[in-house]
């Protein structure tokens, strides 16, 4: 086994080093614009609904088109395509910014062009995170990831320091021209990637295919969708301590920007504290426990601000409620990594992002309301308590336990691209395959058991249906069979192949009884309209 990697590990890699760079250059363009925003909509429209409204705009993109963006970063050049993300972010925040400095911005523009901002973050985070594990092996991916919770939560006291400084001193719309800027840099930095564009003899997937063969892999991975329950509850609750922290700050004694800026600071900062021991604690904990214990510590922290009175007790509430939100988030992130191969990773961590963005973008506008109608203090109490009621109703929906780490590494030459001697157009379909079995019938039920993870496999790889038969004359005879869309959906099988279907396959061919391996057949669909 290679050796337990540092936090700071992945850091000695120069590409690597530069994207993190960017991430953190463009995660704290995001969290200034946030704090920037909702102080803004403080005083454009000071009522709990309009200021919990700019968290939902801010994430309600990420469920729109977290999806497409997916797809997206899996079917093109993913340097260009990141390119192309931050460049739309960096104008976004020139227009925010031109606008509040003419003063032309009322509350309901503003929400328009935090939507757009935040159109621009549902286009990057997806490719993000589909690229960090290609930049390091394997050993290093939890560093990795911890040292994207790290610029994410340094991010979160940075971001909030430079714009609550900005905003005692000059006020929102510098603080959006300073974002501009930072955007920009961003993207330069990006653009000085050079990045090895995968090879493939095949054609591109198809947009609405990609898409479609995404929610297929993970409506097929038990363990993903444990995930996306797992992130989207804990979202749905916690959210609520940081779309209402304004208002929160605006209560406590000498209220203000200065005090939200704090707040926010120090929930970033007891983030950064714990994502910096988390490949040590890793050694003690399982990610399971950590989503436990790290909902323990989020639900404390906000039962307390919600309770307090005093600057004094606040602060430490709130980094103990980051600690706890890290421990989750981070745990949660790693999972889904180990769950997805590469071949659809970007889809799958933008479906992990959207089940998380529509935690948080629901949960913002249920608990502004909830305060709006009642009070912020009730609300606060309110989403803590639930979040502990809904962890002791999912306590067996484990992640390590149904989904568990299975080894992804691409197989692709393990076996041969089928030949034929037909020309066939690559998007001639549908295709069935068949695969006849000899199987002792004493084994027969151990062997339907075993095909249940074959059909979960075939879907999860595309195909649009599958099924088992058995000969009524022959009860020693098999047939598996499945449906590709086309011919082309069919090879890129072959490029898709990992270890755990080589031995998943592997595990077939040992209740084959049969002097030969199984015989396979491929039909394609025939036309036969006038």
């Amino acid at each position: 086994m290679p050796p337990r990697a540092g936090t700071l590990a992945p850091l000695a890699r120069p590409v690597f080093r530069m994207l993190w760079l960017a991430s953190v250059t463009a995660n704290v363009c995001m969290w200034m614009n946030d704090v920037a925003a909702a102080w803004m909509m403080t005083e454009l429209a000071p009522n709990p609904v309009w200021v919990a409204l700019v968290q939902t705009a801010a994430t309600l993109p990420v469920f729109l088109l977290g999806l497409p963006s997916g797809a997206m970063a899996d079917i093109v050049d993913r340097r260009h395509w990141f390119m192309f993300t931050q460049l739309w972010v960096a104008a976004t925040a020139v227009l925010l910014s031109v606008l509040a400095f003419s003063g032309a911005l009322n509350a309901p523009l503003l929400l328009l062009l935090v939507f757009a901002n935040g159109v621009g973050l549902a286009m990057r985070w997806p490719v993000f995170a589909a690229i960090v594990p290609e930049l390091v092996p394997r050993h290093e991916l939890t560093s990795a990831m911890a040292l994207n919770a790290i610029a994410m939560n340094a991010s979160r006291i940075a971001g909030p320091i430079l714009a609550g400084a900005i905003l005692t001193g000059l006020g929102p719309a510098w603080v959006f021209g300073l974002n501009a800027l930072l955007s920009l840099g961003a993207a330069g930095i990006i653009w000085r990637w050079r990045n090895t564009p995968r090879a493939s003899a095949l054609p591109g997937e198809r947009f609405v295919g990609a898409m479609r063969v995404g929610v297929q892999y993970v409506r097929q991975s038990p363990g993903m969708r444990v995930i996306l329950l797992r992130i989207f509850v804990f979202f749905l609750h916690s959210t609520a301590l940081l779309a209402l922290m304004p208002l929160v700050a605006q209560q406590l004694s000498h209220g203000g920007a200065a005090i939200f800026t704090l707040l926010l600071s120090c929930m970033g900062a007891g983030a950064v504290a714990t994502a910096l021991m988390l490949p040590r604690i890793r050694e003690r904990f399982t990610r399971d426990d950590l989503v436990l214990y790290g909902t323990l510590m989020h639900a404390a922290g906000t039962l307390v601000v919600a309770l307090s009175p005093s600057l004094w007790l606040s602060a430490p509430a709130m980094a103990l409620a980051g600690a706890g939100w890290i421990s989750v988030a981070n745990s949660l992130t790693l999972s889904a990594q180990l769950a997805l191969p590469d071949w659809v990773r970007a889809r799958g961590m933008a479906i992990y992002q959207t089940a998380l963005m529509a935690g948080s973008a629901g949960g913002a506008a249920l608990w502004g309301q909830v305060a709006s109608l009642s009070s912020l203090q009730a609300s606060l109490l309110a989403s803590a308590a639930s979040g502990l009621v809904m962890l002791v109703l999912m306590r067996r929906q484990q992640v390590e336990r149904l989904g568990g780490d299975h080894d992804l590494t691409p197989q692709r030459d393990v076996l041969p691209s089928p030949t034929t001697v037909l020309d066939i157009d690559p998007h001639a379909g549908p295709v069935m395959v068949t695969v006849d079995y000899d199987i002792d019938p004493a084994d027969a039920e151990a062997f339907a058991d075993l095909m249940r993870e074959s059909r979960r496999s075939r879907l999860q790889q595309g195909a649009l249906s599958w099924g088992l038969l058995r000969d009524h004359a022959n009860p020693r005879h098999w047939m598996e069979y499945y449906v590709d869309e086309s011919w082309v959906e069919h090879l890129r099988r072959f490029d898709r192949i990992t270890a755990v279907e080589v031995a998943l396959r592997d595990r077939r061919l040992a209740f084959h009884r049969g002097e030969g391996p199984p015989k396979v057949s491929r039909f394609i669909g025939q036309s036969i309209e006038r």
